[in-house]
């Protein structure tokens, strides 16, 4: 058992004492407040220590708001010295390596997004929130003497409120709510000297402590004064190396509290509260041994064991070719080194045999931070990266901004998965773009690992395209291990033979097969719930979202809920009507397919199968992505049906069928990233099937069996579809031959919203040709929560230039203030 105390501050604190300036100093400040638009001086009282990346309790107007130190100043600014406010408190130390703040301003600056955004996303959520201002009531002055007849009668209230609370302190909030002109009554307080005004930090961001229960060694001579129940207290806490919380002792002795307390009084013991680390939850992964490596693995470990500075480099692995495995071995170099490694994964919840095998091979060392944590777990694994010791930190795109002091390697993988980019709130910036900015600042080696790697990662890997970048290939699987067999099946001639099932003949000649094999199955759809739209048959009408511009999704009932529609952009959900609204038929009929669809015909036509549903409704609880995956990986089922999360992080060796409902949902959408996303997708889902002794087989169903994407996908001709898709691309301009801009506009009038952004497009057209714009146009899907949605792109060479050149970070000052203006750099999709 490991107690951590918190008496010493982390080691990164200690190092980094010099920047520390006593009074008189000042401070530039950036303040957490919505007006803030530039970096605001403060003064440094006296004998207060300040150093850049502390968050700090500063006035600005008439609050108390949180702020980042960024930069000590040695000479006084413009102002009176007298004019400068004082720093009022330092809530927390040394949340900022020293170079962290120029990533930080390289993102806001690139992304066209206020800093503060920025230093939102970075840090631990709610760290730099508003801390609440509080008014106690000084001791000293609780009882009534002569001058409280002379207070104002604001005054006299709040006092009267002080007084009758027990710890006489009140949240400033409550006291303005409640009292009249509270601002002048609360100042005639202060000046008297009756009342004290401070600053609460936010409770989320406190340190967790629990008792701790330690033997002092002054037992001699005091054991003949102990009780029986007493001497086996002590007796356990020895066994267990004198050093127990308080809670763990007590449940192993069966013993009270008062006994404890007792050995306490006699000094037997000590107890003291201490911190304890929230840890986030999940199943502990056993050891795993390192693994016999292809030459092919072997070439890339040695090629990054060698690398020394900033260097770029594309793993580029068929499926189940060990990818994990070289990553693996590239840490454990890094941590040998005595310096951290940061690997980025698309979701965590998707990924957990990766991430139990990072933490069976590096233990203690691994920290895990992502969203998904609780705010005081987010906390302190952000803490503990600060204390400067050799890590392993896993997680989702934010923890990108990881400050660890010494970082020596950072990996994507599935460098091509979409997650990594956020589309909102700003910043809409792209991990993968980050993480080369901090690769570069650090001068450490960037590994982007994927089967399928995007179009901008395979172009920067070639030849004299750019400096110091790398192509590594693990062109074969493990063991040598064949690629599934891969057939394509047109559903229009399973149509002519009269099958009207969602399955072809040979998918459910596999599907029979397959219990009577001992094997598992995965069944992809790209949609979840059970019908994609409900129509009626009599006038056609379509039950459609009342806020939203798209037809609602018919959810099949489980045991314990009725029918439902539900709408998947905006969550909307109402029960279906049993008559059509418009002309009162009954004759409504569901359309199309999703999970719940697939797993009702798997139940009437293959009842011996036992099935999960693998999708956002049934993964919605923390943990249950793991909870699903160690089902089905302990054969309590033979199929597993779920969406593209079924294309993420899942290595399960008895998989030997892998179908494809219906591809075509992927191929026919409009966004110039469709036929890449969707090679991606069948690419990856496919690369399922066959990890394990036995071969795979992977059963792709269509009504488009001639598209480039499935002609591809079925001949493995991956360097045929990049060549054609990158000619497109070259042809159109579009990345990674270019770059693209997009000026999202939304608000709930409709009409407002189209003239914000014709405004826009006509005070930045082009006069030299160096952009295009396209647009303004509606969104496809214009109306989304109540909000209409349009927008415009800019195709240009070089984003960050345009971007200056047209100051897209003030075109909200263009627009009313109904209308909300979002600039995304670099989007992956357009609406």
């Amino acid at each position: 058992m490991t107690l951590l105390s918190c008496q010493a501050p982390p080691r990164a604190i200690v190092q980094e004492a010099s920047p520390y300036i006593s009074s008189p100093a000042w401070v530039d400040v950036l303040v957490d407040s919505p007006s803030a638009r530039e970096l605001y001086t403060y003064r440094c009282p006296e004998g207060m220590a300040i150093a850049p990346g502390d968050i700090l309790s500063v006035p600005f107007g008439s609050q108390q708001v949180g702020g980042v130190a960024v930069r000590l100043r040695s000479t006084a600014p413009e102002l009176a010295s007298e004019a400068v406010r004082p720093v009022q408190d330092v809530v927390s130390r040394g949340f900022f390596p020293a170079d962290y703040w120029a990533v930080l301003e390289r993102v806001a600056d690139y992304y066209c997004a206020p800093i503060m955004a920025v230093v939102r996303t970075a840090l631990p959520p709610g760290l730099l929130g508003k801390s609440q201002r509080r008014v106690r009531l000084q001791r000293q002055r609780q009882r009534v003497d002569d001058r409280q007849t002379q207070l104002s009668p604001a005054a006299q209230q709040i006092l009267a409120l002080l007084q009758q609370q027990p710890q006489g302190d009140y949240s400033w909030l409550y006291l303005r709510r409640q009292v009249k002109g509270a601002a002048k009554g609360l100042q005639q307080l202060l000046q008297l000297g009756w009342a004290k005004s401070y600053l609460e930090p936010p409770r989320h961001s406190k340190p967790k402590r629990q008792q701790a229960v330690t033997l002092t060694g002054a037992l001699d001579g005091a054991t003949e004064t102990l009780t029986p129940r007493q001497q086996e207290v002590l007796e356990v806490l020895r066994r267990r190396g004198g050093d127990l919380w308080l809670q763990e002792l007590l449940q192993l002795c069966g013993a009270s509290s008062s006994t404890v307390k007792a050995l306490a009084r006699k000094g037997c013991v000590t107890i003291e509260a201490r911190e304890v680390l929230r840890a986030s939850s999940g199943a502990v992964a056993t050891a795993d041994p390192h693994r016999q490596l292809t030459p092919a693995q072997s070439s890339a470990v040695e090629t990054l064991a060698g690398l020394q500075g900033f260097h770029r480099v594309l793993l580029h692995g068929v499926t189940g070719s060990g990818k994990t495995e070289v990553y693996l071995r590239a840490i454990a170099s890094v941590l040998e080194l005595g310096r951290s490694a940061l690997l980025l994964v698309p979701e965590i919840g998707l990924t957990p045999q990766l991430t139990d095998r990072v933490v069976a091979r590096f233990g203690e060392r691994v920290r895990v931070y992502h969203s998904g944590l609780s705010d005081g777990e987010r906390y302190d694994a952000w803490r503990l990266m600060l204390a400067g010791e050799p890590q392993v930190v896993i997680g989702t795109r934010s923890a990108v901004f990881a400050p660890l002091p010494r970082l020596g390697l950072i990996l994507l993988d599935e460098e091509h998965d979409g997650s990594y980019k956020q589309d909102q709130p700003v910043p809409c910036y792209h991990a993968r773009r980050v993480a080369q900015w901090r690769a570069e600042r650090v001068g450490c080696p960037l590994v982007l690992g994927s089967a399928t790697p995007s179009l901008e990662s395979w172009v920067a890997a070639q030849p004299n395209n750019q400096p110091r970048s790398h192509y590594l290939s693990l062109p074969q699987r493990v063991a040598a291990r064949p690629f599934p067999q891969l057939s394509v099946v047109d559903m229009r001639q399973e149509l002519h033979k009269g099958n009207r099932s969602i399955f072809s003949y040979p998918l459910q000649d596999a599907l029979s097969a397959l219990k009577d094999q001992q094997r598992q199955g995965i069944l992809f759809i790209h949609r979840r719930g059970h019908s994609t739209f409900v129509s009626c048959r009599a006038c056609g009408h379509v039950l459609e979202c009342p806020h939203c511009d798209v037809s609602l999704t018919y959810h099949q009932p489980t045991q314990h809920s009725a029918p439902s529609l539900r709408c998947h952009y905006c969550s909307y959900g109402r029960s279906q009507p049993k008559t059509c609204p418009e002309c009162d038929s009954n004759f409504l009929k569901h359309f199309g397919s999703g999970t719940q669809r697939v797993i009702e015909a798997l139940g009437q036509q293959f009842p011996h199968l036992r099935c999960l549903r693998f999708d956002s409704d049934t993964t919605r609880t923390k943990g249950a992505h793991r909870t699903l995956l160690t089902r089905f990986a302990q054969g309590e089922a033979d199929l597993l049906v779920g969406t593209q999360m079924l294309t993420k992080g899942i290595d399960l060796p008895q998989v030997t069928l892998v179908g494809v409902v219906t591809a075509d949902g992927l191929l026919h959408q409009s966004d110039y990233r469709a036929s890449e996303r969707a090679y991606q997708l069948l690419t990856q889902v496919a690369g399922r099937a066959g990890r394990g002794e036995e071969p795979g087989r992977v059963i792709i169903q269509t009504y488009s069996p001639e598209h480039p994407v499935i002609e591809a996908v079925r001949r493995q001709d991956e360097a045929g579809f990049l060549q054609d898709e990158l000619a497109q691309r070259q042809a159109l301009g579009y990345p990674p031959y270019g770059q693209l801009i997009g000026v999202r506009f939304s608000g709930m009038d409709e009409g407002a919203v189209q003239r914000a952004a014709e405004v826009v497009a006509q005070a930045i057209q082009p006069v030299d040709g160096a952009y295009q714009i396209l647009g303004p146009a509606p969104a496809t899907v214009l109306r989304v929560a109540r909000r209409y949605r349009w927008q415009l792109l800019i195709k240009c060479p070089d984003a960050a230039k345009v971007a200056a050149q047209l100051d897209l970070a003030g075109l909200r000052s263009r627009c009313p203030a109904t209308v909300s203006v979002t600039v995304d750099v670099d989007p992956l999709t357009i609406l």
